[in-house]
């Protein structure tokens, strides 16, 4: 396709039928301040590579749909002031525009199973927000997972939504919800958002991909995996600070995609930035697992 791009390391992994995890960038540009952004980024794809897997930080730049990043271009996204934040229905004027983007979830899976990738590591996915009984604020996270064919690996939907509208929007449609060796379904900053979820182990898992690839079904899987123990925040606090944020962010006249890095923001300030580095080590543990799950795959 004449949009795409491959850097040679995932060009090289395509041809040889390695495994590959794709790594939104959203949240280097948006996510987090530099340069802990890019310290993070650098540091996850490296983990990724430790483990047996090439890692492809997808964004889009000069354009071009960039699949796999050079250290230059991480930094780039890191740095730069005007990264717009692209979902699945900016592409089309990003790339005719010329711009830099950064690519969220949707987007990025859709890049990734344009690709060819199967793989897909990120720190939280969007979902039904909350009072979606007033604005039907629903990420495009959902519905373009449910159309495409991913295997995305995730802390769960992000705290600052409303999981079990989330979790059940998914089901809904076709993505199969599982959780990483847990039976409850994280909620992000905290271990267990207080909703089941069905357990499951990597081999089980590799079984279960394969079959399905043999289907030809279509859905994504969301593999859910809980925060590490010491980098969980305090339940109460998360949820007392969200639900004064959306208060306060109503009163701002703050909607729409701004509303998630305002909800951060607040999160950040109220835990004394512990949030930031809970963040971190989230994302790192996902990476690793969802490169464990992709090796296994591609060795079975």
């Amino acid at each position: 396709m004449e949009f795409l791009k491959l850097n040679e390391e995932v060009k090289t992994a395509l041809a040889e039928g390695k495994p590959i995890v794709a790594l939104e960038s959203t949240i280097i540009s948006h996510g987090m301040p530099y340069p802990d952004n890019v310290k993070m980024a650098l540091e996850v794809e490296q983990l990724i590579r430790e483990e047996g897997a090439v890692p492809a930080t997808i964004a889009i730049m000069d354009g071009k749909i960039c699949v796999g990043l050079s250290k230059e271009e991480i930094e780039r996204l890191g740095t730069d002031k005007n990264v717009f934040k692209a979902s699945i229905r900016d592409i089309p004027k990003v790339l005719a525009l010329g711009m830099v983007g950064a690519t969220t979830v949707a987007t990025t899976a859709y890049a990734a199973e344009l690709a060819g990738i199967r793989f897909f590591a990120t720190g939280g996915l969007g979902g039904v927000h909350r009072g979606v009984n007033e604005t039907y604020d629903i990420s495009a996270d959902l519905p373009t997972l449910a159309d495409l064919n991913i295997c995305i690996v995730s802390s769960g939907v992000k705290s600052i939504l409303d999981i079990p509208k989330s979790v059940e929007y998914m089901e809904t449609f076709g993505v199969a919800v599982y959780g990483f060796g847990t039976d409850r379904y994280p909620g992000f900053y905290v271990r267990d958002s207080g909703l089941p979820v069905e357990k499951i182990e990597k081999e089980e898992l590799v079984k279960l991909l394969k079959v399905k690839e043999e289907l030809q079904l279509k859905g994504s899987v969301s593999v859910t995996v809980p925060i590490p123990v010491e980098a969980e925040l305090n339940p109460q606090l998360v949820e007392s600070t969200i639900a004064k944020a959306l208060e306060d962010a109503g009163g701002l006249g703050i909607n729409g995609k701004e509303v998630t890095p305002f909800l951060l923001t607040r999160i950040k300030e109220s835990t004394g930035g512990q949030s930031l580095q809970s963040n971190i080590k989230l994302m790192k543990n996902n990476a690793l697992t969802a490169a464990q799950i992709a090796v296994a795959y591609h060795r079975s």
